[in-house]
């Protein structure tokens, strides 16, 4: 059997694929190999990473059958050890783009949450139905969704268990952008290929204002600026980006990453 999860590199942009067609489903196999793959990737950080699917649903959720059986103790154990899969994507230094092509259900969804940004394609339907067997979403996607929509909206999607379109979850700032469904593959690569060619340690400053200022407000943010904004001046990234503009006006720049 193939396995679950493919991590392959496009330059400098890591592309982490679920690759279990059709559908996808999270079981053991998936678990263990997004365990490995996110592992992998806080090692070695690549420059942005993409994550995308195969088949004809970005997921169809979690295989029910992972919960049959399980004690109240094993299934705190899990919702631990996924949520820490969730937590190294948000915490890498570089960019993440979640390209939803298609059905994104439950833990796939709550994946999607973690990463910075969330590309749907037109058709993209996303659901959080744990409901259905008695649980709530517990990989984090219920208080990245507060982060993102608000506690209304987070319990909307959460407590109504139904399907929401991309256009819809756009107006509520949970997806970015909605891409064509045509070539959107191609164009959600592209983009994140993009941010990937970009100053790596800039966007990394970034991620961490940002983070300060969602757990403590502007002020809390304005108080990290100088620690994690004033060494970007000493980048070959900053100075090249800084004479070829002044050279060559904008838009030449080329990064390293550095």
């Amino acid at each position: 059997m193939s396995a679950p999860v493919r991590l392959e590199h496009d330059g400098p942009l890591a592309v982490l694929t679920l690759a279990a067609p059709p559908l996808n489903l999270f079981d053991r196999a998936m678990f263990d190999a997004l365990d490995a793959a996110s592992r992998t990737l806080a090692a070695e950080p690549p420059r942005g990473l993409l994550v995308r699917a195969e088949g004809r649903a970005v997921s169809g959720g979690v295989d029910v059958h992972e919960f049959d059986g399980l004690s109240g103790a094993e299934g705190a154990a899990l919702w631990q050890e996924l949520i820490a899969v969730v937590q190294r994507l948000e915490d890498l230094p570089c960019p993440s783009v979640f390209a939803a092509h298609a059905l994104c259900l439950t833990a796939a969804f709550e994946l999607a949450l973690g990463c910075d940004l969330l590309l749907a394609a037109e058709s993209a339907r996303f659901g959080l139905v744990e409901v259905v067997v008695g649980l709530t979403p517990s990989m984090g996607g219920t208080q990245r969704l507060v982060d993102r929509a608000g506690p209304a909206r987070a319990k909307e999607l959460v407590l109504t268990a139904e399907l929401f379109d991309a256009a819809t979850l756009a107006r509520w700032n949970v997806v970015n952008r909605v891409l064509p469904d045509a070539d959107f593959d191609a164009t959600a690569r592209a983009f994140a290929r993009r941010l990937a060619d970009g100053p790596t340690v800039a966007h990394a400053a970034t991620k961490r204002i940002v983070a300060a200022a969602v757990a403590g407000g502007s002020r809390a943010a304005d108080a990290i600026v100088p620690e994690v904004s004033g060494p970007l001046f000493d980048t070959e990234d900053l100075k090249g980006a800084v004479a070829s503009f002044l050279a060559e006006g904008p838009g030449k720049a080329t990064y390293a990453g550095r």
